[in-house]
């Protein structure tokens, strides 16, 4: 992603544990404030674009600190960039959620609490899930918030406009994670991919750089599948 931005002209301020311009841990409410200070010192003019793409993956043991990044460093992150963007033209924010969101597997209960606010009672819930359950629940209440807050008074109200995307499975390090792992490997491998094969980061960021483009101007609280047909194979009727 940093490279397609960086390509196209901007100037691009990476938020990540360390090697970064800013350095925070999204895992915990101060790193989250933190990661919005540190990018307000160094853009005190403002931003036209925000993304959330930190992530960890199912095969992460502790459910909590997944349901932590996935959900709560995301939505928060972008929450307390956005009077950044507010005021600048074309603004627009991105997180990145899953096509796994889509799927039963995600537990209604964790998503509410999730959408609730409640960090104590996700993490709680997220402890007691399978790796898989616990991954679909947190990236289904990240795309229920972009849904949600998208078209509200504080996102499309102030002309910033705020979408996702939902890859699907994509060559990252978090995808190595899941398919080295005896259990989630062989349900990964055979996860049916209507288009062939796994997909590259460059397929996912060009979808954000999408919706972060002129392009997108009336793209509005969309999910932006980007994982080779599989969610329309798997629910061809729900759109």
């Amino acid at each position: 992603m940093r490279a397609r931005l960086l390509c196209d002209g901007a100037r691009v301020i990476g938020v990540d544990l360390g090697d970064a311009e800013v350095c925070a841990d999204l895992a915990t409410p101060a790193g989250r404030r933190a990661a919005v200070d540190g990018v307000r010192a160094l853009a005190p003019q403002g931003l036209t674009g925000a993304v959330a793409c930190a992530g960890l993956g199912p095969h992460v043991p502790d459910r909590g600190l997944l349901v932590s990044v996935n959900y709560f460093g995301a939505a928060e992150l972008l929450e307390g960039l956005r009077p950044l963007l507010v005021g600048r033209p074309g603004a627009a924010a991105v997180a990145v959620a899953s096509n796994s969101a889509s799927l039963p597997n995600a537990v209604d209960a964790l998503v509410d609490h999730c959408l609730a606010g409640d960090e104590n009672a996700a993490r709680t819930a997220a402890a007691t899930l399978h790796g898989a359950s616990a991954y679909a629940a947190s990236k289904r209440a990240l795309a229920c918030w972009v849904r949600r807050s998208a078209t509200g008074p504080d996102w499309a109200g102030r002309s910033v406009r705020l979408n996702a995307v939902a890859p699907g499975a994509v060559q990252t390090p978090l995808l190595d994670g899941s398919l080295a792992d005896p259990v989630l490997g062989p349900a990964v491998r055979g996860f049916p991919i209507p288009t062939g094969g796994f997909g590259t980061p460059d397929a996912v960021a060009d979808a954000i750089a999408f919706l972060l483009g002129p392009d997108a101007r009336f793209c509005c609280g969309s999910v932006l599948f980007v994982d080779g047909g599989s969610d329309a194979l798997l629910r061809p009727d729900a759109f």
